[in-house]
């Protein structure tokens, strides 16, 4: 690896990067604001509901009609192929339906980097629709064709959608929006994924979309979301940043920056980030890949903050609560009619929470929302835990089970549900931002993959106990946020790096006090 190119020093960069446009920033800031452009808008909103949803929906469709795909299942392998499992084997197909489409996960979220860099952002969007349009085909034809085989593909392939859309989309938001207009639009990726999970438990009700004739359009639903968001997709913008400095195409980046931001011809706010991005162009900095990022001692703090957000929200527990939730609250001593109720509003309340994200982020720092959420997703969990396995101990432990797990979910998407997915787009600077997140990508879906086969066999081997390894993860990255997070709202990602440049070594808490006194 070419040092000279690679691993130039961050002080170097961070003049050329910040003081130039950060002072051209702030002459122009009185001269025009950026404005929310339809352009912006109709990116934002429509990439969410296009691609987020479906993937949150494919998350949690296949939990209310389990009983009636796996009898499915028997029923079309003994008529196809007079293969009957038995219970064993229809145990391991099942795990295998619900397992390829994280591994589909995993693997979307390797390419990703290379196709963010190759096919751009939005080339990356429209080819995360395509899969998803595909898996709904696949969906739907696979009862009329009593097709087992074809129910595998389209999980797998929308969980090769699913990997590419945490990889690219936060990415893709951060680079068309403006610094005054990311705090708003870096939550819309998990909020549309959360959205997803909510329709999905409405349609797989066995009196919407879940009966036994009706349950492979419940599946396909969410083509709907895509069909409708994906027909206006030639207007979607591309990211101005990767037609400048990735591509060399100066005048399309000026007309896309022009379009989203709505300045005027000769506008001076409008210089100043087409000057920025020049400063980026020539540091010559090229495109790193998934090894360059592994191998540079610079980056990898950054790295390792960014791999265990995204790994660490999966091992805090949030999905084995919503995979599992019906279970637990039977286990906490509701009836099956009042457990699948309170899933219900779990998942509503998921959502309403994280419709908070936006205005949030907007007006408080990272930091202190990354340390209150962890901090009493820390608690609730233990709480949780210790009143599920002394449950008989005194009869309010069961009310107070739900309660907790209803605190827990309020208090997760404060700041653990939606900062992992963006806090990459924001600490690293383009050369490395897409590798970065694709590898913080990758380890999200493999701690997804953990959690749903590994929990319920440590819940029959811990019992209750089994949620107090989720709350030792919450209380990690509470002491990682402390010590080692940057405040990065309202920075460029050139302002930032180098405040993690020296690994561990760096004084980032000190950083963070001398800026908040400031």
């Amino acid at each position: 690896m070419d040092k000279g190119i690679v691993g130039e020093s961050f002080q170097e960069r961070s003049l050329s990067f910040s003081e130039a446009p950060l002072m051209a920033r702030k002459n122009t800031k009185q001269e025009e604001q950026p404005q929310w452009s339809w352009s912006l808008k109709l990116a934002a909103i429509g990439s969410s509901l296009g691609s987020a949803v479906p993937v949150g929906y494919c998350t949690g469709v296949m939990n209310s009609p389990a009983e009636l795909m796996r009898s499915w299942c028997n029923e079309t392998l003994i008529a196809r192929y007079d293969l009957n499992l038995g219970e064993s084997g229809l145990e391991l197909l099942w795990s295998a339906l619900v397992s390829i489409f994280l591994v589909g996960g995993a693997i979307g979220s390797m390419t990703g980097a290379t196709m963010a860099n190759r096919f751009g952002r939005r080339g990356c969007s429209n080819i995360c629709g395509l899969l998803l349009a595909l898996g709904a085909i696949c969906f739907y034809a696979c009862r009329p064709l009593n097709s087992v085989e074809l129910l595998l593909l389209g999980r797998l392939l929308v969980g090769l959608a699913g990997g590419l859309l945490t990889a690219f989309m936060p990415m893709w938001h951060s680079e068309i929006s403006a610094l005054s207009q990311r705090s708003t639009l870096a939550p819309l990726c998990p909020m549309g994924l959360t959205l997803g999970v909510v329709v999905a438990q409405v349609c797989s009700l066995r009196s919407v979309l879940g009966s036994p004739e009706n349950w492979h359009f419940g599946l396909a639903f969410y083509g709907i979301f895509v069909v409708v968001c994906y027909a206006p997709f030639r207007w979607y913008p591309e990211s101005p940043k990767w037609l400048y400095v990735v591509k060399g195409r100066k005048e399309e980046s000026r007309r896309q920056l022009q379009q989203l931001r709505g300045y005027t011809d000769g506008s001076a706010a409008l210089q100043a980030e087409m000057d920025e991005m020049e400063l980026e162009a020539a540091s010559k900095v090229e495109a790193s890949g998934l090894v360059q990022v592994l191998c540079d001692p610079q980056l990898r703090l950054p790295l390792i903050i960014v791999c265990a957000y995204l790994g660490g929200q999966q091992l805090s527990g949030i999905n084995a609560i919503f995979y599992y939730s019906v279970s637990i609250f039977r286990k906490a001593g509701l009836s099956v009619q009042a457990s699948e109720w309170a899933n219900l509003g779990a998942g509503s309340l998921n959502l309403a929470t994280s419709m908070l994200g936006p205005i949030l982020l907007e007006r408080v720092n990272r930091r202190p929302l990354m340390l209150f959420s962890t901090f009493f997703c820390t608690v609730f969990l233990f709480l949780f835990a210790m009143m599920l396995q002394f449950i008989d101990s005194y009869s309010w432990f069961a009310m107070g089970c739900v309660g907790c797990i209803f605190l827990y979910i309020f208090f997760f998407q404060f700041g653990l549900g939606p900062i992992p997915f963006f806090i990459g787009a924001e600490m690293f600077e383009l050369a490395s931002r897409p590798a970065a997140m694709s590898l913080g990508s990758v380890v999200y879906w493999m701690c997804n993959f953990v959690i749903g086969m590994a929990f319920p066999t440590l819940q029959n081997f811990w019992g209750a106990l089994v949620f107090l390894p989720f709350s030792v993860t919450c209380l990690v990255l509470f002491v990682l946020t402390k010590r080692y997070l940057p405040e990065t709202r309202g920075r460029e990602p050139s302002e930032v790096a180098p405040l993690v440049a020296s690994g561990f070594k760096s004084k980032v808490l000190l950083t963070n006090q001398a800026s908040d006194q400031s």
